[in-house]
């Protein structure tokens, strides 16, 4: 393998927190990268995009919600296969809306409490938002 064929991808995810709660969605069985899963809304910045603006923007698009972009929670950096690394910045945000318009990417949602954190999410992900402080946020339930 050459290093053209290598791929880097950089990506923006949302903690977005409503009532002590965090948006879940849950990615289309369909999808070839982690199909089925649950995760925090985001996904790639566009070329000459800000991180805030493409996380703004892809939080609209997956779940129709409008959110104001906090504080920088974590970045990690990983591989989906031996020639594609993402790297993921996750920022702390906020909504004072509820109802969520999925697009076709996902498929379900959940305002999520702690515990049920803990029993959704994939435990790479789970073990980022511990080893991060994530769950030690003042405003979660």
């Amino acid at each position: 393998m050459t290093k053209n064929n290598r791929n880097i991808i950089v990506a923006v995810k949302g903690v977005i927190i409503n009532e002590g709660k965090i948006l879940l969605v849950q990615r289309a069985s369909a999808d070839a990268v982690g199909g089925g899963t649950w995760e925090c809304a985001g996904g790639k910045i566009e070329f000459g995009e800000g991180l805030e603006d493409a996380l703004v923007r892809e939080i609209k698009e997956e779940t129709g919600l409008t959110v104001t972009v906090d504080n920088l929670l974590y970045a990690a950096s990983f591989l989906t296969d031996p020639a594609r690394q993402v790297i993921i910045i996750t920022y702390l945000c906020r909504s004072r809306e509820q109802v969520i318009r999925l697009s076709e990417e996902h498929t379900d949602y959940r305002w999520c409490t702690k515990d049920l954190l803990h029993s959704l999410l994939p435990p790479q992900i789970y073990a980022e938002f511990v080893k991060y402080h994530v769950l030690e946020l003042e405003e979660l339930e």
